[in-house]
């Protein structure tokens, strides 16, 4: 399918060019729209139900609810051999868990083939007191077929080998295009504050880092692939797919990171659209027309 197909579903979006198309709504409503296996690969990150800015807290039953009918959506619009890619946190749950795991509370209630739990170790966060200080969070990459998923190593290995020489019966131990960067991420978050803020850092208070979006699309996806993001937030998901040569459909309820989202997909539209300028400038220069 393309973006205008997609497009005579879900109808008029709040922004769209060749490559992109953003919706400004209710994710599940709009999913329900879509046809079945659609999607190449949907990555995501849906409200923790901890009382964020951006979310309305549901009883503990309601949100379990909620998660498996979106997640169920997904997965009817999943193609054969298209991925999904889940980051949850965790919840608290009055007399049994200062932070529990909500995979653990859902890992019943997704029809997909889990792969494997990513773990995306960043450098900074809240300073624990009587608990371990937590640095990280979990990316669940799920498939539809265990037997037939896209899995591009050699576009997201580590070119930081410690012994890169090394060899044993005259050829070399280690891929020269780098290492597996194994499942434990190390990647700094989007940090805040007046001095220590992220270059890419926008009003949304939970934003990706755009390192860690496109390392899954590089994994998970070919170039010219349709990536959905049904929790579009600040739009990184876009940024990484314009940035790999992917398309994009977003999906956020929130009018406002809707406006953040559409800014930042101008901002890099203008960016490549004066790098273009530039190329063409810096051709005639070295080539002047006689």
């Amino acid at each position: 399918m393309n973006l205008h197909t997609f497009k005579s579903c879900l109808r008029n979006p709040v922004y769209e060019d060749q490559d992109i198309l953003i919706y400004q709504g209710d994710s599940l409503l709009l999913m329900n729209k879509l046809p079945a296996e659609c999607l190449p690969l949907t990555v995501t990150s849906p409200p923790y139900n901890i009382g964020k800015e951006y979310e309305s807290i549901l009883s503990l039953e309601d949100y379990i609810q909620w998660t498996a009918k979106w997640i169920n959506q997904v997965y009817h619009c999943t193609s054969s051999d298209g991925a999904f890619w889940l980051n949850l946190g965790y919840l608290s749950i009055p007399k049994t868990a200062k932070a529990i795991p909500i995979p653990y509370l859902i890992w019943d209630k997704v029809p997909f083939y889990l792969i494997q739990e990513i773990v995306w170790n960043y450098g900074a966060g809240v300073a624990g007191k009587l608990f371990f200080s937590p640095r990280n969070e979990k990316f669940l990459w799920y498939v539809k077929d265990p037997q037939k998923y896209v899995f591009n190593l050699d576009d997201i290995r580590d070119p930081n080998v410690k012994y890169p020489n090394q060899k044993k019966n005259g050829k070399l131990k280690c891929n020269v295009n780098g290492k597996n960067p194994t499942d434990v991420w190390q990647i700094p978050k989007v940090t805040s504050g007046q001095n220590r803020s992220s270059q890419e850092r926008t009003p949304h208070p939970a934003q990706f880092p755009i390192e860690l979006i496109t390392r899954v699309i590089l994994a998970s996806s070919h170039p010219g692939d349709i990536i959905f993001d049904p929790f579009f937030g600040s739009g990184s998901t876009a940024v990484a797919a314009i940035k790999t040569g992917r398309k994009v459909i977003g999906i956020e309820i929130n009018p406002d990171y809707v406006n953040i989202a559409v800014e930042r997909v101008k901002r890099i539209r203008y960016e490549q659209e004066n790098q273009v300028k530039q190329g063409i400038i810096g051709k005639l220069q070295q080539f002047p027309l006689l």
